[in-house]
Parts: C-alpha cells; structure tokens; sequence
C-alpha cells in the first residue's frame, strides 16, 4: 500500500502526461514522526550493506520510522522496476532489469544481520518472466531457511495473473504467510489497478488454500479511493469465501499530484466499525486504522494469528 504525498523523486515520467489532482489537506491522525533514530540508521547500513531493496522505501510508507527503528524492514525482490502502472502506486514503471541471482543470498543475510524473527519478503509485478518470479520468490523463501531455520517468513505476492504453474511452485516453497493484496474494492479497478483482475485475485487466494490449508493467507485493501461501504463489505464476504486469515485496511495516500487522487480521508471511527464488522464475518484476524499498511507489526500480527488458529481448532 502506497503512502506519502510528497515524494518530489522523478520517479514516474510514464505519468507525466497525467493532469495534477489536487491533494487534500492531511487530517491530525494521519501524521507521522520523521525517522532518524539511531537504530533507524543502523538498519539503513545493514540495508544498503546487503544490497538489497526495501519496500519501506519504494512505497514511501509512513511507518519506516518505527518499523525501521526496530529493525523491522520489508525486502522487496526482483529489482525496483515494475512492469504494471497502477494509479496508486509510488514504485516505478518501465522495462525491468534481469534478476540477480545473488538476491536470495542476500535477502538471506540481510535477515539474518537484522535479526528478524519475522520477516515480509514483497516485489514488483515481473509480467517479463515467464514465471512471473515465481521461482525467484522460491529461492528466496530457501535461501531464508537456510540462513535462519527460526524466521518466519510472510510472502506478499503479484497475482502472477496468466502464468499457469507459478502459484504452485510459491506454496510448494511453504511460505508461513501468503499474503496477496486485492489494493480495492471491484467497480475501481479499471482506474486504480489496471493489469489486475479482481476475482483472479479472489481465486489465488482460495487456490493458495486449496493447495495447503496451513499456510496463513493474508490480503489486504486502501480505503479513500471513491469506494462505498457496501462494497467494501462484499468485498470481506468475497475474501471469506476464500478462506482468508487476515485482513488488512488502510487509508489510501496520494504518492504525488499524478497518482489517483484521494478522494476521501477515512475517520478512525469508520475503520473500528469495519474491523467490527470483519471479525463477525470471521477472519481469525483484522487490522483496520489509517496507518495499517500490510507489513506493520507483522511479526506480532503472526503470533496473534496462531494464537486465534489454536483457539478455533481447539473449539472445534
């Protein structure tokens, strides 16, 4: 999920032709501190150390002061060039590099220096491979186990929408999390995620299930992009019937004046009253506030998903 309004980078002159929307005024209880502790620059060395390339940093999320001052960072794969432009995201378009193959490793020992009991391994859409990165994500996942046999590792994955056999070479690689995010709700795809499919993505998730019931299964959506409430609700009923865990909503923040606009800032309250109404549904966990972005606090979201999976099972 994508975050910060004002990111003056050249990052995107395939939107350049796009007219300026105009940004709405941030609300009090979207504001963040800046980073710069300490730990926050012990983490940036071990990053730039390892080569490796952090979604924290690519999507301008807002937590990367906390997170990053725990040490807790978000590696994203298979380099920094996208080859989809959705309207809401900050990381960059255009005709990627080939994978390195040292990635894995490096992925690998970055963890590892780090520290992480819990790790988010994320990427780029790579619709150039013929995979899709299905197998990079699995060497990724190996090198990690390899390196740190006690981190958990949580997936956050493109659709590898027309790469027939991708998923099952991921879920073969036993990935503790499978995380896929949905970004909205239907009716705003054609704007706001263009290359994607909704119910493809309904489908992945439900396949990831199918192919092993163990593995946590994770999705996540932006609120304020002109979506209705009840959409958002079918949507939770489309994620149920999936099967999915857990559940993430966060508040949609424009990356620069080209993206989609924000159309709306979504108040704490309503964001308490969907995680209500989410729970009843019965996903084993949710996390709903304006600044739940789908790695913050993953570590400690893991554990409370176990914690709900033993409960159920042991009700059952």
């Amino acid at each position: 999920m994508v975050t910060l309004i004002d990111d003056a980078r050249p990052r995107h002159p395939e939107k350049a032709h796009r007219p300026d929307n105009v940004l709405l005024k941030k609300p009090d209880w979207i504001r963040v501190k800046a980073p710069g502790s300490p730990v926050y620059r012990e983490t940036e060395e071990i990053v730039r150390a390892n080569k490796v390339v952090t979604v924290c940093e690519e999507a301008g999320c807002p937590n990367i002061g906390e997170c990053w001052s725990k040490k807790h960072a978000t590696m994203m794969i298979m380099g920094e060039i996208c080859t989809r432009a959705c309207a809401f995201c900050n990381v960059a378009t255009g005709i990627p590099t080939p994978l390195d193959p040292n990635e894995p490793d490096n992925v690998a020992r970055a963890v590892a220096t780090l520290g992480l009991n819990h790790v988010v391994i994320t990427s780029v859409d790579r619709d150039d491979l013929t995979d899709g990165g299905a197998e990079h994500f699995a060497r990724v996942i190996r090198a990690i186990r390899a390196a740190t046999p006690k981190t958990t590792i949580e997936i956050l994955t493109p659709d590898f929408l027309r790469k027939d056999g991708a998923l099952e070479v991921v879920v073969a690689a036993k990935p503790d999390v499978f995380n896929h995010n949905l970004e909205t709700v239907p009716s705003k795809y054609l704007k706001v995620r263009p290359g994607a499919r909704y119910f493809h993505s309904i489908r992945l998730l439900q396949r990831v299930k199918e192919l092993d019931p163990d593995i946590f299964t994770k999705s996540g959506i932006m609120v304020g992009l002109g979506e209705e409430r009840n959409e958002v609700l079918q949507l939770m009923d489309d994620l149920r019937s999936a099967e999915v865990d857990f559940l993430t909503i966060g508040q949609y923040l424009a990356p620069s004046k080209k993206h989609h606009p924000v159309m709306r800032y979504v108040p704490p309250e309503e964001f308490k009253s969907y995680a209500t109404i989410a729970t009843t549904k019965g996903f084993l966990l949710v996390s709903a506030s304006p600044l739940t972005r789908s790695s913050h606090h993953a570590g400690e979201d893991f554990e409370r998903l176990r914690a709900a999976r033993r409960v159920k099972r042991g009700h059952a």
